[in-house]
């Protein structure tokens, strides 16, 4: 598992994402349809829970069913926000590379990714990872930045745009952004065995002039009629979709959780405050301000 050859990330080290882009931002209508849309998908309990690329923990209220939350993401200074404000009760947190996960496989009963695979470079390697960590029967909650919107497709007709949104690969439309067509998502996660199910569309109002005018509740109230059309048509700028693991699973040693993104194997112990150890190849990764950090090893 050499750390060098995962893609690119998209990395929010030491961002303002939390305050330049969320709170107070006017995006208080896309946070209010977007838990509706969980909510109406999301197991309301059980044991273990990841959601894939956190952040600031923006989702983490959600979560109050699950014995043992995980809150993944690439940056550690997020993820320093987030246990700020949810503390440590119920909840672990962890920085790594979504492509070297290091969690032992079939481990997890629920995984959401949200906002997040618009940024991957590789989505079918990610997605690998992610169905490595679960068991058969574990339910995956993903939701991707649709090419297929309606605003594309006005674009694309009136030629604004070169990239066609009815075509099914991925556009780049700037560095490590990318939106997906709905038929090349529902593939990559059968072919990568999951089983598709239910979808949502979310977010139809996002339009500025409309946001301006209508308050963000009655905006989200419309919005959660408008997402049970998911399953007839996908044309709002986001979807979020429902799959299920769908056979045998990888297995672990017993009690195993972390996986060493070094050498792929299950033997870490905390050996001294701070430290993780790998008695298989040696490496060390840190724990610093209650982080499991996993970006890369301690010298």
């Amino acid at each position: 598992m050499d750390q060098d050859t995962s893609p690119p990330i998209c990395d929010y080290e030491g961002s303002t994402y939390r305050s330049d882009f969320w709170e107070g931002q006017g995006r208080e209508y896309e946070d209010l349809a977007e838990r509706i849309a969980i909510r109406r998908l999301l197991p309301p309990a059980g044991q273990n829970l990841i959601e894939i690329g956190a952040g600031f923990g923006r989702l983490a209220t959600l979560y109050q069913g699950y014995e043992r939350v995980v809150l993944f993401d690439y940056s550690r200074s997020q993820l320093e926000y987030a246990r700020q404000i949810y503390g440590d009760k119920g909840f672990l947190y962890v920085a790594g590379d979504i492509y070297k996960a290091p969690f032992a496989p079939g481990f997890f009963d629920t995984v959401l990714m949200v906002r997040v695979l618009h940024h991957m470079k590789d989505p079918p390697a990610a997605l690998s990872t992610i169905r490595y960590m679960m068991h058969k029967d574990s339910i995956f909650i993903l939701e991707y930045a649709n090419k297929q919107n309606l605003k594309a497709i006005l674009r694309w007709l009136l030629r604004q745009q070169s990239w066609n949104p009815f075509s099914l690969e991925p556009v780049e439309f700037v560095e490590l952004n990318y939106d997906f067509h709905p038929r090349y998502v529902k593939q990559m996660l059968s072919d990568l065995d999951f089983t598709p199910g239910r979808v949502l569309t979310v977010s139809h109002f996002r339009i500025g002039f409309i946001k301006r005018v209508v308050p963000a509740r009655i905006l989200a109230a419309l919005d959660s009629v408008a997402q049970l059309t998911g399953a007839l048509w996908q044309l709002s700028p986001s979807v979020f979709i429902r799959s299920q693991a769908s056979s045998a699973d990888s297995t672990a040693p017993e009690g195993a959780f972390w996986r060493c993104p070094t050498c792929g194997g299950f033997s870490l112990a905390e050996e001294e405050p701070g430290c993780l150890y790998c008695t298989d190849c040696t490496a060390r990764w840190g724990i610093h301000n209650g982080i499991y950090n996993f970006k890369e090893p301690l010298k």
